[in-house]
């Protein structure tokens, strides 16, 4: 007896092993499947600037990297304190205003070199719904806590969509010519918009993007992450508390569905040994002194140090 449907899948080609080097963007979301690269230790670097939903926002940082377009004293302003930056999340805003700029451009500099080299670009949108500041008359990756007054809230067309993501595949494929890039959306839903505007806002992701997907021969992909969690763990019983966000077990399948998808079989025997060496270090003795432990830490040592001849990118 089947519990619930389930969305079939196949592997794709060009996917992630521990030679590859993975470039995570966008939502929250991201940083769920960034967190379990982190853990099986495959290279990968994880936003930046920080959570950005929206695709317009995300779109104009990746152009400033690759077009190496510094930030300057104009693009940051000062509120209660702080230095910030309407393009960024406020994880990067400082108390000084040259150590800010200099820590941008530092950080698009990283950004750029992560472009130049990465196998693969995985990138999750959040929403459509996004604020143009009137002042500048630019979407805004965050709102800094500046009045909403001093914004307009708009909603991408499914074709505002379809171009952003053009824009972003045509400019990072020129850029690098071997990236394989995969769209996502976020399953987390956005209902401080409401309900209805939520849907509304995946509703033109997807759409958008399969605009796209659908005229690319290769190269380009798309990774069910909202549909699996709206469809095959569709019961409040996989969400965290907030009932908003999917909670460990639903990111679990997804990593589960995203690795058969995305993640080389080959990789199973070592993702096996690091699992084996995470959780030894995670082990907490009761006497950590005794000899049969200090036995247990050179053994873990021991493989720590064999696996990391064999992928010196390997750090625990």
């Amino acid at each position: 007896m089947k519990l619930q449907t389930q969305i079939p899948f196949s592997s794709e080609a060009n996917q992630i092993d521990y030679q590859s080097k993975t470039i995570l963007l966008g939502s929250c979301f991201t940083e769920h499947i960034g967190a379990k690269l982190d853990y099986f230790k495959f290279q990968n670097v994880q936003n930046p600037f920080g959570i950005i939903f929206h695709p317009i926002a995300l779109e104009r940082l990746i152009a400033r990297a690759i077009q190496n377009k510094t930030f300057v004293e104009k693009d940051i302003f000062e509120r209660d304190g702080n230095w910030h930056c309407l393009e960024v999340h406020s994880l990067l805003s400082h108390v000084d205003k040259q150590e800010y700029i200099q820590l941008l451009n530092d950080t698009l500099d990283k950004l750029r070199s992560y472009l130049e080299s990465a196998s693969h670009l995985l990138i999750t949108f959040g929403t459509v719904w996004g604020y143009r500041y009137v002042e500048t008359d630019a979407v805004v990756a965050n709102c800094h806590k500046i009045p909403q007054s001093e914004f307009r809230k708009e909603l991408l067309s499914v074709s505002e969509v379809t171009t952003t993501c053009q824009n972003i595949v045509q400019m990072v494929s020129e850029f690098n010519a071997e990236v394989q890039i995969v769209f996502t959306v976020s399953p987390v839903r956005h209902l401080k918009d409401g309900f209805i505007e939520n849907m509304r806002s995946k509703a033109h992701l997807i759409s958008g993007i399969h605009r796209l997907i659908d005229t690319m021969d290769k190269g380009t992909a798309y990774f069910p992450s909202y549909e699996l969690m709206m469809d095959e763990l569709r019961d409040y019983r996989f969400y965290s508390e907030d009932m908003l966000h999917p909670n460990q077990t639903a990111i679990e399948v997804i990593w589960d569905r995203f690795s058969k998808v995305w993640i080389h079989s080959s990789t199973e025997v070592i993702r096996k040994e690091i699992a084996k060496i995470q959780s030894g270090l995670s082990h907490r003795p009761f006497h950590p002194e005794s000899p049969s432990h200090k036995a247990f830490e050179e053994q873990l040592q021991q493989k720590i140090e064999q696996l990391q001849a064999r992928y010196p990118h390997i750090r625990f």
